[in-house]
């Protein structure tokens, strides 16, 4: 599963990094991203990091935030600075992932496949 976590209340031009973390038999994230949907509005990409750690980044965060990953740990972060108003919003991480997991009879199972965080709320406001 993935566990995101870091979001909460910050002042305009204040900063949080968000982290999403593969645990339950994912053995390694392939790609993510990070998505957020704030009230009244559809779901938006906000950042993605892909193989050979390419990035890529709405442009309404350029420059802002930063994507990052911790391989030994099986974290990607999201680093928010400068926050904004207009960046508050619940904040999603999608990521692909191989898998390993075990049958009753102690056989692996190997796999890869696509899974979403729960959602971790970011609030901008003085």
């Amino acid at each position: 599963q993935l566990q995101a976590s870091g979001g909460g209340l910050v002042q305009p031009g204040g900063s949080l990094r968000l982290s999403c973390a593969a645990s339950g038999g994912i053995t390694s994230i392939n790609t993510i991203d990070w998505y957020r949907q704030a009230p009244g509005k559809q779901r938006e990409l906000v950042a993605g990091l892909a193989g050979g750690d390419s990035t890529k980044y709405a442009d309404s965060v350029k420059g802002r935030f930063t994507i990052s990953r911790d391989n030994p740990k099986n974290t990607v972060y999201l680093q928010m600075n400068n926050l904004k108003p207009e960046d508050t919003a619940v904040y999603y991480c999608n990521a692909n992932v191989d898998y390993t997991y075990y049958t009753e009879l102690g056989e692996p199972v190997v796999g890869r496949g696509d899974y979403w965080g729960q959602g971790t709320e970011v609030t901008v406001s003085s």
